[in-house]
């Protein structure tokens, strides 16, 4: 008998092959809408920190957050602190969009899992954020999640400065 990971690994790798974006029409491609949800939950972000959240050189985050800038998502601020270096936050636009996004995968989710009991749904929440959060601890890469697990459109609608 083999090991419950290699189930796990295989479920893994057809989740990843099933983009939920792919049954409606997506607005983000899956690096903007990563980089904005991140933005939206933690505020604004330097390319340095968007780098260090990601493990990502910043040539690559350069061209995500320039190509996020023309196209009206995020706008670079300065630093609240004081501090030389200049700050990424979502657009109104940006923050409208990301929540649109959200609710489009949420309700595939909805669709995906219509038969399901709340609880369930509840319980398979959990076990992602488990999964997702010894992902972190080993990257050493912790994610930021609001304290109720809510991220729905009020808290990216927020703008944080």
């Amino acid at each position: 008998m083999s090991r419950p990971t290699y189930q796990v690994e295989y479920e893994q790798m057809l989740l990843g092959r099933y983009a939920l974006a792919s049954h409606r029409t997506a607005r983000l491609e899956r690096s903007a809408y990563i980089l904005l949800s991140r933005i939206g939950m933690q505020g604004p972000m330097t390319i340095g920190e968007l780098s260090d959240a990601f493990g990502l050189d910043t040539s690559t985050v350069n061209r995500q957050t320039a190509a996020a800038t023309r196209a009206g998502l995020l706008e670079r601020i300065p630093d609240p602190a004081g501090s030389i270096a200049r700050r990424f936050r979502l657009t109104e636009r940006g923050a409208a969009i990301l929540a649109e996004e959200r609710e489009g995968i949420v309700d595939a989710l909805d669709r995906v899992m219509h038969d399901w009991p709340d609880e369930d749904i509840a319980g398979f929440a959990a076990y992602l954020r488990r999964f997702n959060a010894g992902i972190e601890r080993l990257a050493g890469r912790p994610w930021p999640r609001p304290e109720d697990g809510a991220t729905g459109p009020a808290e990216v609608r927020a703008l944080r400065t």
